[in-house]
């Protein structure tokens, strides 16, 4: 089984497939060529991106994020102007000091390869790494794929997985195994458990509660401090497209008129949380993968709203991370949350669902009820492509984390107030998504090859 904290982790933007993905690659790189004894001896390092990873990298920091992974930066430990600043400096210099290893000659602009006619056969983020001695003879080389949502993996896992999704499993015989939906319901129905308790019951043969309890206490704090940042910073983003920051001039008007209809302004309340979270990852900030960093407003967003607005509530922030967690499990297992296989359902689709049955479950839904918010969840997001424009995670990125916001607080209301039962289930939607994903064209598929990014003019 998958953890918690697999679905959730912290990370900076603006992309888990395209930043933090290729950040802990190079980092895995460089441990495994120290344990084969070579490190010592290299002189360069060479680094290929092909796919989705060559074609939408620039945009998203992949060539940044490979430097940070070869210094030695794990995502979860890095600050993001430190960060700027180190990279900055192997830019100008020309230099860069190996993790583990000795400092080296190093020029972003030749040694990284955005390598666009390479269309990978195995996954769409395929990366390949060598190292040279100073002879520029080969010493050790390896191609990884980063998968979605901050995984990583070689060729040989992938071949091993069923269609390339991923599968793990720790052997804890106290967990209550689950690989869908259908099984997760008939633990909760047998033992008479909530979705929540399944899988800190799960969380517990991996860890002390205690611990587990403070490590989702973090991530809700992240996910906090994220939105507070993104409330306050004025400023355009980073990249090209000068796009102006909106969230903090509707925090602003929403903090001057707090009594106004309540229903249009929970709209913006979801709105403006969600989009705090996504301007600061468009700017390289610290966000949490929930469960990619490109659909990483929508939890915060909701979770923020209905469970922090007014005064914090952190059983009910517990419950809504585990259940939430426990549908991403799902996503995970038998599909993807990669944007560059599952177009943007498998990422803003993924979150939406999740966080319709995490609120459900807040709500007090029975774990049916949590289940059928989940589907209706996805269910209005199938078929939804990933087509950045720029190859920016801003337009239409930013304001699709919103909307998503909003479509999950309303799945969740139109499960709990079903009058009879649903006709489509969670496992079958997955497969939906899974089979429209493996259907739709690859330039829908996190290229900038099609839709709006080839539609709008780049400024």
């Amino acid at each position: 089984m998958l953890s918690v904290f697999d679905i959730f982790k912290i990370g900076i933007g603006p992309s888990s497939s395209h930043t933090v993905g290729p950040m802990r690659i190079a980092l895995r790189f460089l441990n495994e060529a120290a344990s084969a004894g070579v490190l010592e001896k290299a002189a360069r390092v060479a680094v290929d991106l092909h796919g989705s990873l060559a074609l939408t990298g620039l945009g998203h920091g992949t060539d940044k994020a490979v430097m940070l992974g070869l210094m030695g930066y794990a995502p979860d430990k890095t600050d993001p102007d430190e960060a700027d600043a180190a990279v900055g400096d192997v830019r100008e210099q020309k230099r860069l000091r190996l993790h583990g290893g000795r400092e080296i000659a190093f020029d972003p602009a030749k040694d990284i390869d955005f390598r666009t006619d390479i269309i990978p056969e195995l996954h769409s983020n395929e990366m390949a790494l060598r190292l040279l001695d100073a002879d520029g003879a080969p010493l050790f080389e390896q191609t990884y794929y980063s998968i979605g949502g901050g995984f990583i993996s070689t060729a040989e896992q992938l071949k091993t997985t069923s269609e390339g999704s991923f599968k793990a499993h720790h052997p804890h015989a106290r967990m209550n195994r689950f690989s869908s939906a259908d099984e997760l319901m008939a633990i909760c129905r047998e033992k008479n458990l909530q979705v929540h308790d399944v899988i800190l019951g799960n969380e517990d043969a991996l860890r002390p509660r205690v611990e587990t309890e403070r490590m989702l206490d973090g991530i809700w704090a992240a996910m906090r401090d994220c939105i507070e940042r993104g409330l306050r910073t004025e400023g355009r983003l980073p990249g090209g497209l000068n796009v102006k920051r909106r969230a903090p001039a509707l925090y602003r008007k929403l903090s001057d008129v707090p009594l106004a209809n309540e229903r249009e302004q929970l709209f913006d309340w979801l709105n403006v949380y969600a989009m705090a979270v996504n301007e600061e990852n468009a700017a390289g900030g610290r966000v949490v993968t929930a469960p990619t960093n490109g659909a990483a407003g929508i939890i915060p967003a909701v979770l923020k709203h209905y469970c922090a607005q007014d005064e914090v509530d952190i059983g009910h922030i517990r419950i809504f991370l585990l259940t939430a967690a426990g549908i991403g499990m799902l996503y995970k297992q038998r599909a993807s949350i990669s944007g560059a296989e599952m177009g943007c359902q498998g990422e803003v689709g993924v979150a939406c669902s999740m966080a319709a049955g995490a609120l459900a479950a807040v709500w007090g839904g029975e774990p049916t009820q949590v289940e059928h918010a989940a589907e209706i969840g996805m269910e209005h997001n199938l078929g939804l492509t990933c087509d950045p424009v720029g190859g920016l995670v801003q337009i239409p990125c930013i304001e699709r984390n919103a909307i998503g916001a909003v479509k999950a607080v309303n799945a969740a209301r139109l499960a709990l107030r079903a009058s009879d039962e649903h006709k489509v289930s969670l496992d079958q939607v997955i497969e939906a998504m899974r089979q429209t994903g493996m259907d739709m064209s690859r330039k829908y598929k996190e290229t900038s090859e099609g839709g709006l990014a080839v539609n709008v003019v780049e400024c």
